[in-house]
């Protein structure tokens, strides 16, 4: 299950649409019933989040952050995926992208890491970013890295 929390409420965001994908995405890789939550926050969160875990003063647009249930609990919980739009819609008008398309990308990113997926080191960064690929042309939208 994808729940959207609209934190802002960002009426640019179609929250049922990014529901249905995201949910669709997950069944494909055949993670099976579990839950994920994706909260659409301002700069100003994300920044104090992006300080608070990495460390990092300044606003991203996603953060990842896995579910830390001790496994005694058996509950699919992937984790939170926190997305700033505002970020997410300069960066797609930077890169010539919809701001959709753009979002959409984001969020797969986010629940990717979840799912183990990283991109520190260059091999695993090919990996994760082919699949990327693969998922967003299953959904019609371009390589996001050309």
């Amino acid at each position: 299950m994808v729940v959207i929390q609209n934190s802002i409420n960002d009426l640019s965001i179609d929250v049922q649409n990014l529901t249905d994908i995201l949910q669709q995405v997950i069944a494909d890789l055949g993670v099976g019933a579990s839950e994920l939550l994706i909260r659409i926050v301002d700069i100003a969160e994300i920044q104090h989040l992006n300080k608070a875990y990495r460390n990092k003063d300044k606003p991203t647009n996603v953060l990842s952050f896995p579910s830390d249930l001790p496994k005694e609990i058996d509950e699919a919980i992937l984790g939170d995926v926190v997305i700033c739009s505002a970020v997410v819609k300069a960066e797609a008008q930077m890169q010539h992208k919809t701001f959709e398309h753009h979002l959409m990308h984001i969020a797969v990113h986010g629940a990717l890491h979840l799912l183990g997926y990283d991109h520190i080191e260059e091999e695993e960064a090919e990996a994760m970013e082919a699949l990327e690929i693969k998922i967003l042309h299953g959904l019609k939208i371009c390589n996001p890295y050309e």
